[in-house]
């Protein structure tokens, strides 16, 4: 029996915007507050006389519903993605909370010359935000949150899916 596990090669890009798509989503959620929804408590008026549908509709009901799933859903995909933040190793960490979790307007320059400690140059800056990535990534697909079938590399498969197409 194969034990070799085979890890997919991912489009670059396709990853970095990809996850950046994901950061922006958890800043969002961290720093826009919910605004909650309120119920229609008055009917409104229609000309044209309504048939009958066969279902019955109850809006306080779906409104009281999203009002508290929608910041539940909110907060549990914060909380992924701090665990999978959590998970990496220290200079990806480093990188992932000051560029993506934080604020805005931080740019890579400033992370790579004033936040590391020593600064590194960029294409080691490069290096490990790719790696960060390419580890997000694979978590992320694994919790359901992106596809990864889009983010292989052209003329690339899923080498797992072959591997044990094989053996089948």
């Amino acid at each position: 029996m194969d034990t070799t596990l085979y890890l997919p090669k991912l489009d670059r890009r396709k990853t970095q915007a990809a996850i950046e798509a994901a950061m922006e989503k958890y800043r969002i959620y961290k720093t826009i507050t919910f605004e909650e929804r309120e119920a229609s408590v008055t009917s409104s008026y229609h000309d044209i006389p309504s048939g009958y549908t066969g279902t019955t509709s109850d809006s306080t009901a779906r409104t009281a519903i999203y009002n508290v799933d929608m910041p539940a859903a909110r907060i549990a995909y914060c909380e992924r993605i701090e665990r999978i933040v959590e998970r990496l190793n220290d200079r990806e960490r480093l990188l992932l909370r000051e560029r993506y979790m934080k604020q805005d307007d931080v740019f890579d320059y400033k992370v790579y010359n004033h936040l590391f400690d020593p600064p590194i140059s960029k294409d080691t800056y490069v290096k490990v935000r790719t790696g960060a990535f390419y580890k997000m990534a694979l978590t992320l697909s694994a919790m359901g949150l992106i596809e990864l079938s889009e983010l292989l590399a052209k003329g690339t498969t899923n080498r797992v899916e072959d591997k044990v197409g094989k053996r089948a």
